[in-house]
């Protein structure tokens, strides 16, 4: 019996190790699809710290109220998304509502919010009846306007207004109200002015009916895809 023992406690040691190991394997598959899991039910139910679900104001498949000036979420970078939702929690972006959803977010929730509303599908939108080719919010989007020193739009946000890279998000699929309202906010110093301050400055140099002339044609614009994929 005794001869026996060593070799009795060898199995029984690799049998605990195998169990262990698969305990621990299994844990870690629960922890990275309760993380996945995270984002998805706090963009459609909130969470127990006070956030409301997402979706309440963004859309059932994250594709904005366009009537309240609620931007689409959907299919826009996962860094891009994250970002501004730190911003909102650390008060660089001034907008009560988010502010107070983002703050009911840990950090580890944002990134998951964030990472739901990137794998989501980006809204189907067909063109609008808009201005046309050679309007004044054409021109300025796809011109721009040197004399001024205002870059074209579609230079940093991709021909058609489809994102370029992590950093400048799509535009298309976004309504009239929500560009009006970032513009508006850039001027006023209410957003972050983004890389090398090109928000602000660009805002800066818009009138009232250039904003209202942006707006306009980018809502009516086809959806696209990005002119560079972001990565996610």
């Amino acid at each position: 019996m005794a001869i026996e023992s060593p070799r009795i406690f060898r199995i029984t040691m690799t049998l605990w190790s195998t169990v262990v190991r698969a305990t621990l394997v299994m844990a870690l598959s629960t922890t990275l699809n309760l993380a996945h899991a995270d984002g998805a039910a706090i963009a459609l139910h909130g969470n127990a710290q006070g956030a409301p679900a997402c979706a309440t104001c963004h859309g059932a498949a994250g594709e904005g109220t366009a009537a309240s000036g609620y931007p689409r979420l959907a299919g826009l970078g996962a860094e891009y998304l994250a970002a501004q939702l730190d911003a909102f929690a650390n008060g660089q972006r001034n907008n009560p509502v988010m502010a107070a959803v983002a703050r009911a977010l840990t950090s580890d929730d944002r990134a998951a919010v964030a990472l739901y509303y990137a794998a989501l599908a980006a809204p189907t939108v067909k063109p609008g009846i808009g201005p046309g080719a050679n309007s004044p919010g054409a021109l300025l989007f796809d011109e721009g306007r040197w004399p001024q020193g205002l870059p074209a739009c579609s230079q940093c946000h991709g021909p058609g207004g489809g994102g370029v890279g992590t950093t400048f998000p799509a535009l298309t699929a976004q309504s009239a109200l929500y560009i009006e309202n970032q513009l508006r906010a850039w001027q006023k110093g209410a957003r972050p002015p983004g890389p090398l301050a090109l928000m602000s400055v660009v805002a800066s140099k818009l009138s009232d009916s250039d904003i209202k002339d942006l707006a306009s044609y980018i809502s009516a614009l086809p959806a696209s895809p990005p002119f560079r994929k972001s990565k996610p």
